[in-house]
């Protein structure tokens, strides 16, 4: 007799089939947040800041791999770029996106 035949064993085959399409992007964001939460720990910032510096990095790196497609640069750039992302910091990449931008409309 078959156990649990309600239970489909090809939900875990489709899980692990896309942690492996999409290892790149998931290792770069990963990279971001690890680097971010260790610049944060390190300057000695609380638990909230290295927890939301940590996510928000990690987002921005996950990102990354369309750029860099997109840019025709290779993608094993991605962990490096990640790396950057998190050393930067968000703040630090707004304040470069706001001056950006701010050319961008000013002309």
């Amino acid at each position: 007799m078959a156990h649990m035949p309600e239970k489909d064993p090809g939900l875990w085959a489709a899980v692990f089939a896309w942690l492996v399409a999409h290892q790149p992007q998931l290792y770069t964001g990963g990279t971001a947040a690890a680097v971010a939460m260790c610049r944060v720990i390190y300057g000695g910032g609380g638990r909230r800041k290295v927890i939301l510096e940590g996510i928000l990095c990690g987002l921005i790196g996950t990102s990354l791999m369309p750029v860099l497609e997109y840019f025709s640069l290779p993608t094993n750039l991605a962990v490096f770029a990640g790396c950057m992302v998190g050393f930067i910091g968000v703040e630090k990449l707004r304040e470069y996106s706001d001056r950006f931008m701010t050319r961008k409309v000013e002309g």
